[in-house]
Protein backbone atom coordinates (compact mmCIF):
# COMPACT_ATOMS: atom_id res chain seq x y z
CA UNK A 1 0.00 0.00 0.00
CA UNK A 2 1.50 3.36 -0.99
CA UNK A 3 1.29 6.58 0.96
CA UNK A 4 -1.43 7.82 -1.40
CA UNK A 5 -3.59 4.75 -0.63
CA UNK A 6 -3.20 4.91 3.16
CA UNK A 7 -6.52 5.59 4.92
CA UNK A 8 -6.82 9.04 6.39
CA UNK A 9 -7.85 9.32 10.04
CA UNK A 10 -10.94 11.59 10.08
CA UNK A 11 -10.69 12.15 13.83
CA UNK A 12 -7.07 12.74 14.83
CA UNK A 13 -6.28 13.37 18.48
CA UNK A 14 -3.74 16.05 19.21
CA UNK A 15 -2.54 16.25 22.81
CA UNK A 16 -5.73 14.55 24.03
CA UNK A 17 -8.10 16.91 22.18
CA UNK A 18 -10.34 15.91 19.30
CA UNK A 19 -9.44 17.73 16.06
CA UNK A 20 -11.89 16.16 13.55
CA UNK A 21 -15.27 17.29 12.20
CA UNK A 22 -17.83 18.31 14.81
CA UNK A 23 -20.50 15.85 13.60
CA UNK A 24 -18.20 12.89 14.40
CA UNK A 25 -16.94 14.12 17.78
CA UNK A 26 -17.21 11.76 20.76
CA UNK A 27 -18.41 14.69 22.90
CA UNK A 28 -20.18 18.02 22.25
CA UNK A 29 -17.95 20.66 20.68
CA UNK A 30 -20.43 23.52 20.40
CA UNK A 31 -20.93 26.08 23.13
CA UNK A 32 -24.66 25.83 22.39
CA UNK A 33 -24.95 22.25 23.67
CA UNK A 34 -26.13 21.88 27.25
CA UNK A 35 -23.48 21.34 29.86
CA UNK A 36 -23.44 18.05 31.70
CA UNK A 37 -23.59 18.48 35.44
CA UNK A 38 -22.23 15.69 37.62
CA UNK A 39 -25.46 15.73 39.66
CA UNK A 40 -27.52 15.21 36.48
CA UNK A 41 -25.40 12.23 35.53
CA UNK A 42 -25.74 10.76 39.03
CA UNK A 43 -29.52 11.28 38.95
CA UNK A 44 -29.72 9.52 35.56
CA UNK A 45 -27.71 6.60 36.91
CA UNK A 46 -30.00 6.43 39.95
CA UNK A 47 -33.11 6.39 37.72
CA UNK A 48 -31.61 3.62 35.60
CA UNK A 49 -30.72 1.58 38.69
CA UNK A 50 -34.25 2.01 40.08
CA UNK A 51 -35.86 0.99 36.77
CA UNK A 52 -33.58 -2.03 36.40
CA UNK A 53 -34.31 -3.14 39.96
CA UNK A 54 -38.07 -2.82 39.39
CA UNK A 55 -38.02 -4.69 36.08
CA UNK A 56 -35.72 -7.41 37.41
CA UNK A 57 -37.82 -7.79 40.56
CA UNK A 58 -40.97 -8.15 38.47
CA UNK A 59 -39.40 -10.79 36.25
CA UNK A 60 -38.12 -12.70 39.27
CA UNK A 61 -41.60 -12.60 40.82
CA UNK A 62 -43.07 -14.15 37.65
CA UNK A 63 -40.42 -16.89 37.75
CA UNK A 64 -41.11 -17.51 41.46
CA UNK A 65 -44.84 -17.90 40.73
CA UNK A 66 -44.06 -20.35 37.93
CA UNK A 67 -41.86 -22.35 40.32
CA UNK A 68 -44.66 -22.48 42.90
CA UNK A 69 -47.11 -23.69 40.22
CA UNK A 70 -44.66 -26.37 39.09
CA UNK A 71 -44.15 -27.48 42.70
CA UNK A 72 -47.92 -27.78 43.16
CA UNK A 73 -48.22 -29.84 39.98
CA UNK A 74 -45.32 -32.06 41.04
CA UNK A 75 -46.90 -32.55 44.49
CA UNK A 76 -50.24 -33.51 42.89
CA UNK A 77 -48.51 -35.90 40.50
CA UNK A 78 -46.57 -37.58 43.32
CA UNK A 79 -49.70 -37.94 45.46
CA UNK A 80 -51.57 -39.56 42.55
CA UNK A 81 -48.64 -41.92 41.90
CA UNK A 82 -48.56 -42.89 45.60
CA UNK A 83 -52.32 -43.51 45.61
CA UNK A 84 -52.09 -45.60 42.41
CA UNK A 85 -49.24 -47.66 43.86
CA UNK A 86 -51.31 -48.31 47.00
CA UNK A 87 -54.32 -49.35 44.91
CA UNK A 88 -52.18 -51.79 42.91
CA UNK A 89 -51.13 -53.47 46.19
CA UNK A 90 -54.69 -54.02 47.43
CA UNK A 91 -55.86 -57.64 47.53
CA UNK A 92 -57.44 -58.73 44.28
CA UNK A 93 -58.46 -62.30 43.38
CA UNK A 94 -58.65 -61.71 39.62
CA UNK A 95 -56.44 -60.26 36.88
CA UNK A 96 -56.95 -56.53 36.45
CA UNK A 97 -57.21 -55.39 32.84
CA UNK A 98 -56.79 -51.90 31.43
CA UNK A 99 -60.15 -50.20 31.00
CA UNK A 100 -61.78 -52.44 33.61
CA UNK A 101 -63.87 -51.05 36.47
CA UNK A 102 -63.10 -52.32 39.96
CA UNK A 103 -64.94 -51.69 43.21
CA UNK A 104 -63.01 -51.20 46.43
CA UNK A 105 -64.38 -52.54 49.72
CA UNK A 106 -63.20 -52.68 53.34
CA UNK A 107 -63.96 -55.53 55.73
CA UNK A 108 -64.79 -54.94 59.38
CA UNK A 109 -61.24 -55.96 60.33
CA UNK A 110 -59.82 -53.17 58.08
CA UNK A 111 -58.67 -55.37 55.18
CA UNK A 112 -59.32 -53.80 51.78
CA UNK A 113 -60.00 -55.67 48.52
CA UNK A 114 -61.14 -55.13 44.95
CA UNK A 115 -64.24 -56.78 43.51
CA UNK A 116 -65.88 -56.90 40.11
CA UNK A 117 -69.27 -56.70 41.83
CA UNK A 118 -70.69 -53.18 42.21
CA UNK A 119 -72.38 -52.15 45.48
CA UNK A 120 -75.90 -52.49 44.05
CA UNK A 121 -75.26 -55.95 42.57
CA UNK A 122 -74.88 -57.92 45.82
CA UNK A 123 -77.72 -60.43 46.28
CA UNK A 124 -77.29 -60.78 50.04
CA UNK A 125 -76.67 -58.15 52.72
CA UNK A 126 -72.95 -57.54 53.15
CA UNK A 127 -70.88 -56.51 56.16
CA UNK A 128 -68.18 -54.78 54.14
CA UNK A 129 -68.02 -51.03 53.40
CA UNK A 130 -67.91 -49.70 49.85
CA UNK A 131 -64.96 -47.27 49.40
CA UNK A 132 -65.17 -46.38 45.70
CA UNK A 133 -65.12 -47.52 42.09
CA UNK A 134 -62.01 -47.16 39.94
CA UNK A 135 -61.15 -47.64 36.28
CA UNK A 136 -57.67 -48.92 35.43
CA UNK A 137 -56.28 -46.61 32.73
CA UNK A 138 -53.87 -47.44 29.90
CA UNK A 139 -50.96 -45.89 31.84
CA UNK A 140 -51.74 -48.21 34.81
CA UNK A 141 -53.16 -45.33 36.88
CA UNK A 142 -56.59 -45.48 38.52
CA UNK A 143 -59.37 -42.98 37.90
CA UNK A 144 -62.13 -42.62 40.47
CA UNK A 145 -65.41 -43.01 38.57
CA UNK A 146 -68.11 -42.98 41.26
CA UNK A 147 -68.01 -39.18 41.59
CA UNK A 148 -66.35 -39.10 45.00
CA UNK A 149 -62.94 -37.56 45.69
CA UNK A 150 -60.01 -39.92 45.00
Amino acid sequence: MSDDEAPKNPAPLVQGRYQGPAHAAPYPLSRMTPAFDLLDVAAEIQRADTMLATVTGGKLEVIAEQIRNLQDKARTLLEAARRDAELHRIKCSFEKRMGGVYHLYREEDGAEWFSLIAPGEWLTPQTHTFLGSYRLEMDMSFSRIDGAAP
